[in-house]
């Protein structure tokens, strides 16, 4: 690859190589490397970048979302770390115009393809680690995970009222949260009505074609109920 194309691809990233071989390395897809002998796959580069994404991502979601349960630190770093997030990650820079293929790989759209696209992406920010050190390579992941971040916590915040509903009780020193679900109809067409209930207390009810989704809408009423919110969304305070 020439010079003045890993120049773009290091402006791209924010980062710009010491030594350059590592980052040929993260851009050697396997089926590049069947054609050339003596080349080294960009695999083990992906191992080392997969452990370096999930130790900067879960430590990223912890300071940044410090008050969260375990659970919704969980989803977070899932919404970043899966091979969807991570390939859509790689398109926005045009990662895949840089990655060495195969012909046969290359004919087939392998520059489109998730898998392919995710652990180059990992194995370039295993490469970043080599070359720059913890404090490059976090800095890349967090230029990366940012807005991605951002994006999941709001889906994060809006769609699991249960987990809501355990940190807001966690919070207050109450008793866990208890459901009761019951289901009406036949089998093709049920309907499921919840309720929560917390040390004996009914604090919220919900329907829904099924139980999970009975169980969230209950759990979003119990939320609104214990911890209502002023005209800006944001919680009161008494």
């Amino acid at each position: 690859m020439a010079s003045r194309d890993l120049a773009d691809l290091e402006t791209r990233l924010g980062h710009a190589f010491a030594d350059r071989t590592l980052l040929e390395r993260a851009l050697a897809h396997r089926s590049w490397c069947a054609e050339h002998g003596d080349a080294h796959s960009n695999e083990r580069l992906e191992f080392l970048g997969d452990a370096v994404l999930g130790w900067v991502v879960a430590d990223t979601v912890y300071r940044r979302f410090g008050d969260s349960a375990e659970g919704r630190l969980s989803d977070l770093r899932k919404a970043v770390v899966n091979a969807r997030a991570l390939a859509a990650m790689a398109r926005r820079f045009g990662l895949g115009d840089f990655v060495l293929l195969g012909r046969g790989e290359d004919a087939a759209g392998g520059r489109q393809k998730e898998s392919i696209l995710s652990d180059a992406l990992e194995a370039v920010i295993g490469a970043v680690y080599l070359d720059g050190g913890a404090e490059a390579a976090t800095a890349l992941i967090r230029r990366l995970v940012d807005e991605v971040l951002e994006r999941a916590s709001g889906k994060v915040d809006h769609l699991d009222h249960k987990s809501r509903l355990q940190e807001l009780l966690a919070r207050r020193s109450l008793d866990a949260p208890r459901y009761e679900v019951s289901g009406e109809g036949p089998d093709h067409h049920r309907w499921f009505c919840a309720t929560v209930s917390v040390g004996g207390a009914v604090i919220g009810r919900g329907e829904g074609p099924s139980k999970k989704r009975a169980e969230q809408a209950a759990a979003a009423e119990a939320h609104r109920s214990l911890e209502p919110t002023g005209d800006d969304g944001h919680a009161r305070t008494t």
